[in-house]
């Protein structure tokens, strides 16, 4: 298992990000959580296997229909045993 903590930048608030995330999330058997920061950009959290993670990640370089993502910083934490997902 592993887990990676994204910052994603661009149009990303307002446009369903967090639930779109959560769908797809939950589809790849990832769990985490995805919220709104301040700032504008969305922060999200993935643990599970590898490949499922590295997809997680990917899947935030184009995000939903009305996204537009200008960038992702990516960060690897240890794992936590994270539950679910949530968005906040």
């Amino acid at each position: 298992m592993i887990r990676r903590r994204v910052v994603i930048r661009g149009l990303v608030q307002g446009v369903g990000f967090r639930f779109s995330c959560a769908d797809a999330a939950q589809r790849a058997g990832v769990r985490g959580w995805a919220a709104n920061r301040p700032d504008g950009t969305v922060e999200a959290v993935f643990e599970g296997e590898p490949d499922a993670v590295a997809a997680m990640v990917r899947w935030c370089g184009r995000g939903p229909r009305y996204a537009e993502v200008t960038g992702v910083d990516v960060h690897e934490e240890e794992p936590e045993g994270l539950a679910g997902f949530d968005t906040f």
